[in-house]
């Protein structure tokens, strides 16, 4: 029986590493967590709850009110995982340009990421999980068995990142999507808490020319090597 290990995927915002993160779970038969999801998960609830405001976060309340803050996933019918905040699916609502102007943000409190990584971990403890975020290699997982940094030129990630948001039918300008990539590019690699880098032992999987098919099957190729190890 092959070992189950663990795979740890980081990357650039909307470079599509939680498609091949998904792409790969289903192809191998793990389970998938999605990090950024749950940081959004997060950011919601502290938006919803007035503590941001003119792009000014209450940190003191957030951090006191994490503990009322429950976190998990859900299969829909398609067999993709989507996020429950306190038990309400909450998927299309974390995915709004709203959400993702101030998830950077949130992720650099320190309390938050400590709260999230310990589940994080907990998740992945047992192998057999493929996780995406931007600290996955660096800090959740730093011994995973195989690590995955993804990236693609600025402006393909923003046009994908566009059409995307355009087909959930969200009303969105261009121009926004993109001030809004690298606004996020330059809070995750500046932050002071664990800041988004490619680790040593990452190989790198820039998809700027390839499609969601070559992209799973560098993927498979790099996975069932360490799988067969």
């Amino acid at each position: 029986m092959a070992q189950k290990i663990t795979i740890a995927i980081d990357g650039w915002s909307s470079c599509g590493k939680s498609t091949l993160a998904k792409d790969l779970a289903k192809a191998l038969n793990y389970i998938y967590v999605d990090s950024g999801a749950m940081y959004r998960g997060v950011t919601l609830f502290a938006m919803r709850s007035g503590w941001i405001n003119n792009d000014e976060i209450d940190e003191l309340q957030l951090k006191t009110a994490l503990d009322q803050i429950k976190i998990a996933f859900t299969l829909n019918q398609s067999g993709n995982p989507e996020l429950l905040l306190n038990d309400e699916n909450v998927e299309d609502e974390i995915r709004s340009l709203e959400v993702s102007q101030q998830v950077s943000k949130v992720a650099a409190i320190k309390e938050v990421r400590n709260f999230l990584v310990d589940q994080q971990r907990r998740m992945g403890q047992s192998g057999g999980v493929v996780m995406d975020g931007r600290d996955i290699g660096s800090v959740v997982f730093p011994n995973a068995e195989l690590k995955l940094f993804v990236t693609a030129e600025p402006e393909v990630r923003a046009k994908r990142r566009y059409h995307e948001l355009k087909e959930k039918g969200q009303r969105v300008a261009e121009q926004d999507v993109i001030d809004n990539i690298n606004e996020r590019d330059h809070l995750d690699a500046n932050r002071s808490e664990s800041p988004l880098i490619q680790t040593e032992d990452a190989v790198v999987v820039d998809n700027t020319n390839l499609d969601r098919e070559e992209q799973l099957e560098k993927a498979k190729a790099l996975a069932n090597k360490y799988i067969s190890e």
